[in-house]
């Protein structure tokens, strides 16, 4: 495994980033294909001897159970120290006003309920998980600023946005003197590369580190088209996300197949290994509900794609909405 720094800071991050949307109780509204305590223990613990040191998860992730068992898990098998552990705020945790956004208020109740599942006294990265239209940006970044002098939060990172939104914070950041992005946690894959219109150039630019998400669609691009998993058939955002080119989809999840049985391996490491190698890609974040699933994901961090196959899984792609946002 490789480690490098997360944008411009001196934070050190493994090359791929265990994402834990699959950890989760089911009595809490998780999806039926998420791990419980002893899957995720298990999944853990492999990622850690694979040196794996970083860990995604939000506190909406089964109604914040996925945080209540990572922390757990991770306070079992090592030292606080030993990760870098990345969550979220935004989504809703009620149904009643300010019970989520990016409000001030939200904002401090979301950070002291996501330390008090994942039972840490602070959290390495804090992201915002989507945009909230309904604050006013600055009072957002001030209240970010306000956790990272509080010790509560080391470093911020956003999502997914429009690429003149982000660069709108990092301004009113840079003229504020406040803590500043340095990561972008952004929709990128095969199958969906709008991003590489605005945002990757402006995380390039500005030196913020990309940590993209769904890096496999969904899992369309580890199976031959029309291939159906339980979670293809219930993952409703997820088949938001790629409903539209369905020719140029199955193109492209042809051109994987045809890569991989050169190359010997399966298609997820093709389509991981893709994405792996783009510039300004720090560590894509990868789910596993399978130990063999995290054992092929680490082995795509050694799969240097030629440029001729990078040529040919690009080639059948053609502009779309953009989505994710």
């Amino acid at each position: 495994m490789r480690y490098q720094a997360l944008g411009k800071s001196g934070l050190q991050v493994s090359s791929l980033c265990l994402g834990c949307m699959s950890f989760g109780k089911i009595d809490r509204g998780a999806h039926t294909w998420t791990l419980d305590l002893c899957g995720t223990r298990e999944m853990v613990t492999r990622a850690v001897e694979l040196g794996i040191n970083f860990f995604d998860t939000a506190n909406v992730y089964s109604a914040g159970s996925s945080e209540e068992i990572l922390g757990q898990v991770l306070g079992e098998i090592g030292r606080r120290d030993e990760f870098v552990v990345a969550t979220k705020c935004h989504g809703p945790w009620g149904a009643g006003p300010n019970q989520g956004g990016l409000s001030r208020k939200a904002i401090f109740q979301a950070i002291d309920d996501s330390l008090a599942r994942l039972r840490m006294d602070y959290v390495d990265l804090y992201q915002i998980h989507r945009l909230d239209k309904g604050t006013p940006v600055e009072e957002t970044l001030e209240a970010l600023d306000d956790l990272v002098k509080a010790g509560k939060v080391r470093y911020i990172g956003a999502s997914s946005m429009p690429a003149w939104r982000f660069m709108q914070a990092i301004s009113i950041q840079d003229a504020n003197g406040w803590a500043r992005f340095i990561s972008m946690q952004n929709h990128l894959n095969l199958l969906y590369r709008e991003e590489e219109r605005e945002m990757m150039p402006l995380c390039r630019d500005q030196g913020v580190g990309m940590i993209p998400w769904s890096p496999m669609a969904r899992g369309r691009l580890a199976r031959p088209w029309g291939a159906v998993t339980e979670r293809l058939e219930t993952d409703k955002f997820g088949a938001g996300l790629y409903a539209k080119e369905e020719a140029s989809n199955h193109a492209i999840i042809d051109a994987v197949g045809v890569v991989a049985d050169q190359r010997g391996v399966n298609r997820a490491r093709v389509a991981l290994a893709w994405v792996a190698q783009q510039d300004g890609v720090v560590a894509p974040i990868v789910g596993a509900t399978r130990v063999e699933q995290l054992n092929d994901a680490a082995a795509a961090v050694d799969l240097v794609l030629s440029p001729d196959e990078c040529a040919l899984l690009e080639a059948p792609y053609s502009p779309r909405d953009v989505s994710g946002h």
